[in-house]
C-alpha cells in the first residue's frame, strides 16, 4: 500500500528587501558620543534638554516653550564623510530631526543661542507617507523637503531630479516603523551621496550635485521644534569618520 504524506508549511510574513538595500554591518571603530549619564560634549538650552533614564531627552511644554526651533549641538567634532548610528523615539505632537553638515547660526540676532541650519534627517512619530521620519529637510534653507522617503533623487543646478521611487511603499513603511517606540537610524554620507536606513532598511538615497547648495562639512545637532509641546529622545549615539 502506498502512503501519501501531506506536508504543511507555515509561512511567517516577513519584510523582504533586495540585495544592497540593507544597512552595512556595524564596524568596531564607531565612536560613542553620548555617555548615557550627562550632556558632556553637548550644548543646548538647559531648560529643554536633559538626560533621563540613560537617554538624551528634549521636551517643551506650554509653560516652558522653545523660542523658535532649537538644537543641542555636539561640540567635539564635525560631520564630513561619516556614518552615524542612533536610536530615537518621540511623541506625535510635533517633529524633530538630526542635523548634520550644518552651521551654528550666531549672527543676525537668531531666535535663541542654538539655531542650526543645513541638512536635516526628519523625525516624526507617524507612519503615513510622506509625513514620516527619514526625509531630508533643508532646515533654514530654500529647498524644503529635498528628498522624500522612498525616493532616489539627485539635486542638480536646475533643481530636483527623481531617478526612482518606491524604495519603500506605504505598506512597507507601516510594517517597518515602530509607532510610540524606539527606531534605529543609520545615516551614511560619502562625498555628495547620502543614504538613510531605518531599522536596517534603506529608505532614501540622495546625491547633491548642486555646486552652490551642497554641503560637505558641518556640525551635528539634534532638534526640538517650536510650536506645540513635544518630547523627543535619543540613545546609543555613535559615529565614525569615513576615509
Amino acid at each position: 500500500m502506498s502512503r501519501i504524506i501531506l506536508l504543511f508549511v507555515v509561512f511567517t510574513p516577513t519584510l523582504a528587501f533586495a540585495e544592497g538595500t540593507t544597512a552595512p554591518p556595524e564596524t568596531p571603530d564607531m565612536q560613542i558620543i553620548f555617555n548615557g549619564k550627562d550632556l558632556a560634549g553637548w550644548d543646548g538650552d538647559p531648560r529643554l534638554w536633559s538626560v533621563k533614564d540613560g537617554v538624551i531627552r528634549g521636551e517643551t511644554t506650554e509653560v516652558n516653550p522653545a523660542k523658535g526651533n532649537t538644537f543641542i549641538i555636539w561640540e567635539r567634532g564635525t560631520t564630513k564623510d561619516f556614518e552615524l548610528r542612533l536610536s530615537f523615539r518621540s511623541n506625535a505632537a510635533n517633529n524633530s530631526g538630526i542635523q548634520y553638515r550644518s552651521k551654528h547660526i550666531t549672527e543676525g540676532n537668531p531666535g535663541n543661542k542654538w539655531v542650526v541650519r543645513g541638512y536635516q534627517h526628519e523625525i516624526r512619530n507617524e507612519n503615513k507617507l510622506p509625513n514620516v521620519s527619514g526625509f531630508i529637510y533643508d532646515e533654514g534653507g530654500k529647498r524644503g523637503r529635498i528628498c522624500l522617503v522612498g525616493e532616489q533623487v539627485t539635486w542638480e543646478k536646475e533643481g530636483k531630479k527623481l531617478l526612482k521611487s518606491g524604495l519603500i511603499d506605504q505598506a512597507g513603511f507601516e510594517k517597518l516603523f515602530k509607532l510610540d517606540d524606539w527606531n534605529d537610524a543609520v545615516l551614511i554620507a560619502k562625498g555628495n551621496h547620502i543614504q538613510y536606513y531605518l531599522n536596517n532598511v534603506l529608505i532614501m538615497d540622495f546625491t547633491d550635485n548642486n555646486p552652490e547648495l551642497a554641503r560637505s562639512e558641518g556640525i551635528l545637532a539634534l532638534q526640538l521644534h517650536a510650536g506645540k509641546p513635544m518630547w523627543v529622545e535619543f540613545k546609543n549615539i555613535r559615529i565614525r569618520e569615513l576615509k
